[in-house]
Parts: structure tokens; C-alpha cells; sequence
């Protein structure tokens, strides 16, 4: 070990190292490239240096060298403001230094810490200029930079073109994938992996992990479970977490409690939430809460998501005294209230029908309301028919500039079921002139292993045929059973047969149609939609439920609708 590395070991304090460049510098060692990079290096990066005394001996070198350089750009990496390490890249070439692959190395991890998309892509020709753009470590820093900003697209040509990967790109193509909201191709990445004989590690498995609760692709999220298993990666606290939280977002919180029950290793706040929010979707409020009671048993003390989530429980409950309770005992507890509390109060009493009590709480918030409180209360209004507390909401966040369409399609929809088409006609043209478009509602349903989407009105299918007889067929025998197409929230004012053929091919419908077809009796059909189900597909579903004797399971945008023998657990209220 080189000298100053030595004595470097030795330090564990700012006055330490000062001691020990006080003693480069008085035996002229601070002159060495070697020993004086070392030491900025350690002051810039270690818990026992500081990064601001980094930059003021650096500030004093006369002419640093690369390496001096590469301290300081990758201390300003890892800092809060990580955007500083491209603004100090940007001197280093003023100051005619030439980068090497480390230089590169940290600055691109810079980029990928602040998300810096188009600092990315000059830097990739940087890389090019220079000739290290062959360095694997380096392309593989490149490609996780573009994945965690959200170019996929130019993270998908690196990989592509890389002649050699080691696991870490596989792992950024995954999670980019996972995060970028493109859960399908994180699952195919994954199996090409696999396919190509890598084992998955912790990081890889929490990216697949995560596209499988997206997607609420049960049968994928259990093999990766088992193989988690047969790894022993469930000593591992956070690919536990994920798991839990993926049983809870595929529909099976059973199998979700039984990971959480059986943990080899210790449970941590983030633990005890996941499970707390998987029964909160689920609509089970008294598990949750019970949960949340234990929480402080082992040692943890609730913390604002702890309370969110117990809140949604009683939420999807309907606990309103229970969830009122939990809302005024936070202040006991030492956590503030931040605005998702305030809009999940708003979402409590709103579900119940209290509007009146709900506007109060909106009123009486210390900070500015959101959005998001705006549209929840406009939300239930749609709910319980309240056109002039619906028109108070609306123009709140026409005031504060919204342009969702769910605001504007919620309001259409209360005025059409009211019958007001002026209205719904004057809403209409007030989206047109802000170029607002309705959000496509699409759903996913896993048939074999494999991802099927339908959306709307899905013609795209190779089985569409079938899948259109076989809904002909179930709307046959559900209107024998009473059913009756709620036809009042369709949004045009249009005759009453086209109606019920827009309600007829709604994209949760198509999916359950299609696993009626593809799977046999005794496997649950599961269903995933990116937005709220409507009342019409409750209604149905319940029926197929009835009729095929099949158990149905559709997570919609906020919580899991179980279907079994005409009933589901949201006991119709959502």
C-alpha cells in the first residue's frame, strides 16, 4: 500500500486529514499527482471528510492534474447537487485537461442522479470524441444514465450494441423499463437474461418484480418469487418488501401476508406499509388497521405513510369515524399532516356521501389546496349527483389551470346523467379549446404467461371475433339475470343502442371475455385498468361472476375489485 493510502486508513476526521496534508505538504509528497488526488478523493467522497474543504484545496493547485480533477467531479456526483460535477466537467475542459474513462465514469453518474437527459447525450459524444467509448464499465454507466432519465430509446440502441454486457446493463434495462412505465419489456429483458445464462441478483429481481405488480402479472411474479427462493435472495429486506408488494398488487394479499409472516430477516417501516397499504387496496380495512396497531409493537413508530396507508384503509372501508379518528391523532403521534393526508380525509368523507363536511376540511387546510383535493371532491360529487358542489370544484381548478381530462369528463358525465346535454356540449367544446383528450382506458389480463392489453372498443386482437361472440353471449345471459346497461354516464348524447354498445366494449370487459375463452374454470381471472372502473362493468362483472362461476379480480386505479358468486369485497363501495 502506497504511503499516503496508508495513512489515509488512519483517518476518521476532518482535523485528520488536515493533520495529514499539513504533512504532504511539509515533505513535498503534496507535489505527487498520486498522493495529493488521494487525499482530495477521500476528503471529497468519505463520511470523514468534507467536499466544501475538497474544493478549497483544490481552488489552490496551480495546474491539477486529471485525477485531481476526477476527485472533485466525482465527490460533486455524489452531492446534492449533482449537476455540479458536469459544471466542474465544463472547466476541466476550459482548463485544456484531458478526461480519461473515470472522468467520464462519474460525470455520467452525475447526469443519471439528476436525470439530466440532454447533458446525457452530450456527453455520449464526448465519450466518442475522446475514443473510451469501447469501455464496458463505461458504456454500461452510459446506458444506465439514459435508462434512469427515461430515454429507453436510446438506452435500448446501447444495449443492443454493446458487444459485451455484464449484469449491471442488464440491471439498467430492466429498471428503466420497470420505471419508465414499459413493465412489458423489463419482463422480456428479464427472460432474455435468463435465456442467456445470467443469474438475476437482488437489483435485478426488485426491476422485474416491479413490471410484474404493474401488470399484475401473477403467474410471472410467482416464478420469480420461487427463483428468489431457490437463490436465497429473501434474506434480503428489499427484495422481501417487493415481493409483498407484488402479491399485494397482482390481487393475492393472502400470499402477500405469508412472505410478510414468514420473513427470515427483520421487518422495517417500509415492510410493515407495503403490507398495511396490500390490505388498504384490498379493501380489507380491519386487517390493516389491526397491522397498523401491531406496527408499534415491533419497535417502529408510524410515519406519514404508515398513516396514508391506514387512511386509504378506512377509505376503501368505509370507516369514516375510524379513519376521522386516525386523521386527528397524527398531531399526538409527532407526524404532520402533508396534503395527501388532507386529500384522503377529503376522499373519506367524499365516498360517504358528506360534501358539505368534506368542502370544511378543504377550507380549513393550513396550506393551499392541491389539484388533486379539487378533483377527489369533484369526484364524489359525480358520485352522489351534487351538480352545484361539482361546479364549485370545477372552477377551482379551472382557476388553477388544470388541464385532466378526468375533470372535465367527470363533469360531462354529471351533467349527461342529469340529462343536461347543453351542458355536457358547452364542457365538450371548453376540452376542444384546450386540446384536452380523453385518456384511452386500457386493462391487461395474463393468459399462459403471457401480457395481453385491450382497450376500448379492441378490434386488434387476432382472437377478436371470438372475444366479441363470447361478450355477446355473456350479455345475453347477464340481461336474463336482470342486468341493465347504465346507460346515463355515457358521455354523448347519443341514441340509447349506441350506448350500450360503448358501455358493451369497455376494455375490463374484452379482457374478462377473453380469459373465459383462453383459461380453464378453476384459475382466477385477473384484470388490470388504468383507470376507475365504471358502474356498468361492476354491475356486469358481478353477474359473469355468478353466471360462469369464476372468480374475477380487477385492480383498477385506486384498489382491488374481488368478484365471486355475484358479489365483490368492495361490497359496492368504491
Amino acid at each position: 500500500m502506497a504511503y499516503a493510502e496508508k495513512l489515509l486508513t488512519k483517518c476518521n476526521s476532518l482535523p485528520h486529514i488536515k493533520q495529514l496534508q499539513a504533512h504532504l505538504i511539509t515533505t513535498g509528497l503534496f507535489k505527487s499527482y498520486f498522493s495529493r488526488s488521494k487525499l482530495l478523493d477521500f476528503c471529497a467522497t468519505s463520511s470523514a471528510g468534507s467536499l466544501s474543504y475538497a474544493t478549497f484545496i483544490f481552488n489552490h493547485i496551480p495546474h491539477p492534474a486529471t485525477n485531481d480533477w476526477n476527485a472533485i467531479i466525482r465527490g460533486l456526483a455524489q452531492s446534492r447537487q449533482p449537476l455540479d460535477a458536469v459544471t466542474c466537467y465544463v472547466s476541466m475542459r476550459r482548463a485544456r485537461c484531458t478526461p480519461d474513462a473515470l472522468t467520464c465514469s462519474f460525470t455520467l453518474k452525475a447526469c443519471a442522479r439528476a436525470l439530466a437527459r440532454i447533458e446525457a447525450l452530450q456527453f455520449h459524444g464526448e465519450i466518442v470524441k475522446f475514443g473510451v467509448g469501447a469501455d464496458v464499465l463505461l458504456q454500461t454507466t452510459l446506458l444506465d444514465a439514459y435508462a434512469k432519465c427515461g430515454d429507453l430509446n436510446c438506452a435500448s440502441v446501447m444495449f443492443e450494441e454493446m458487444t459485451s454486457r455484464d449484469i449491471a446493463s442488464w440491471n439498467a434495462m430492466i429498471a428503466g423499463m420497470a420505471q419508465g412505465n414499459r413493465p412489458n419489456e423489463a419482463l422480456e429483458f428479464f427472460k432474455r437474461m435468463r435465456e442467456n445464462g445470467l443469474s438475476p441478483n437482488e437489483v435485478t429481481v426488485l426491476g422485474a418484480l416491479s413490471a410484474c405488480s404493474q401488470l399484475g402479472a401473477f403467474k410471472e411474479g410467482e416464478k420469480i418469487y420461487d427463483y428468489i427462493r431457490d437463490q436465497k435472495l429473501d434474506d434480503n429486506v428489499n427484495v422481501c418488501n417487493a415481493v409483498i408488494d407484488m402479491f399485494g398488487k397482482c390481487g393475492f394479499v393472502n400470499k402477500a401476508f405469508e412472505v410478510f409472516s414468514g420473513m427470515k430477516c427483520r421487518k422495517t417501516l417500509i415492510t410493515w406499509n407495503t403490507m398495511v397499504m396490500a390490505y388498504a387496496m384490498h379493501g380489507d380495512g380491519v386487517k390493516a388497521l389491526e397491522l397498523f396497531k401491531l406496527l408499534e409493537r415491533d419497535g417502529l413508530g408510524p410515519d406519514s405513510v404508515s398513516y396514508l396507508a391506514a387512511l386509504c384503509a378506512c377509505n376503501h372501508a368505509g370507516l369514516v369515524d375510524e379513519g376521522l379518528k386516525l386523521f386527528e391523532s397524527m398531531e399526538e403521534s409527532g407526524v404532520d399532516k402533508n396534503v395527501k393526508h388532507y386529500g384522503s380525509v377529503v376522499d373519506l368523507l367524499g365516498r360517504a356521501g358528506r360534501l358539505e363536511q368534506a368542502y370544511k376540511i378543504i377550507a380549513s387546510m393550513p396550506t393551499y389546496p392541491d389539484v388533486v383535493l379539487w378533483q377527489t371532491l369533484l369526484g364524489a360529487c359525480k358520485t352522489y349527483g351534487n351538480v352545484e358542489m361539482a361546479e364549485k370544484a370545477s372552477r377551482k381548478l379551472v382557476e388553477m389551470g388544470s388541464r385532466s381530462c378526468g375533470d372535465f369528463v367527470l363533469l360531462s358525465n354529471l351533467y349527461a346523467s342529469h340529462g343536461r346535454w347543453n351542458d355536457v356540449g358547452r364542457v365538450r367544446e371548453a376540452m376542444k379549446n384546450r386540446a384536452v383528450k380523453k385518456i384511452p382506458g386500457f386493462s391487461y389480463t395474463e393468459v399462459g404467461g403471457v401480457i395481453y392489453k385491450f382497450i376500448n372498443g379492441d378490434q386488434s386482437h387476432p382472437n377478436w371475433r371470438d372475444i366479441y361472440q363470447k361478450l355477446d353471449e355473456i350479455r345475453f345471459r347477464i340481461s336474463e339475470c336482470g342486468y341493465v346497461p347504465e346507460t346515463n354516464n355515457v358521455l354523448h348524447d347519443i341514441g340509447h343502442e349506441d350506448k350500450e354498445n360503448v358501455l358493451g366494449y369497455h376494455s375490463e370487459k374484452l379482457a374478462v371475455a377473453f380469459a373465459l375463452i383462453s383459461t380453464s374454470a378453476e384459475v382466477p381471472i385477473s384484470v388490470n385498468k388504468n383507470l376507475r372502473i365504471c358502474g356498468d362493468c361492476h354491475t356486469a362483472i358481478k353477474l359473469i361472476s355468478k353466471i360462469y362461476k369464476r372468480e374475477i379480480i380487477v385492480r383498477d386505479r385506486t384498489r382491488f375489485h374481488k368478484f365471486k358468486n355475484g358479489s365483490c369485497t368492495c361490497r359496492d363501495y368504491w
